[in-house]
């Protein structure tokens, strides 16, 4: 009886050993730089891109008045239609000059398998940048600095150990 046991607990113990595998990721922390710019704070989306070049996953979001959301206009063609909680954390706006460090998620999986990451930048009564910075979601990739194209001035990540 004590065995038959014991012989359960080692399965259940194999089987989370083999879940928690399929799902290990990394946290980064992500610095995002803007550019010296007047005017309202930016929203700023950061999203997983598939290999077929389609939104996976919200990874953050950066503004925390869904009103403005329609702005980020691609972003919201994927988001807005489900309404779905978000599923990344939101943080206030930034505004021009201003930066901002947070911490983002991401399943190893999905590093040098074909993915990317898109930093998508709005401001209210001002331009939309649907890939202010987008680099491939690669091992070497994934440690540079990556410049902006439009309220961005450049995007830093590094592992959070």
């Amino acid at each position: 009886m004590k065995l038959k046991y014991i012989s359960i607990l080692g399965v259940l113990f194999l089987g989370l050993v083999s879940f928690s595998t399929l799902t290990e990721s990394t946290k980064y922390k992500c610095m995002i730089q803007l550019t010296n710019y007047t005017g309202h704070g930016a929203y700023i989306v950061i999203s997983l891109i598939n290999p077929e070049g389609e939104y996976e996953k919200t990874l953050y979001v950066i503004g925390d008045d869904d009103e403005w959301y329609n702005t980020v206009e691609e972003w919201w063609k994927f988001y807005g239609k489900k309404r779905n909680n978000i599923d990344a954390i939101t943080g206030a706006t930034i505004s021009g000059g201003e930066r901002s460090i947070n911490v983002i998620d991401i399943e190893d999986s999905k590093i040098d398998a074909g993915y990317s990451i898109r930093f998508e930048s709005a401001v209210e009564d001002d331009k939309y940048h649907v890939k202010d910075v987008q680099f491939p979601l690669t091992s070497e990739a994934i440690k540079g600095k990556h410049d902006g194209k439009g309220f961005i001035r450049y995007v830093r990540m590094i592992p959070n150990k």
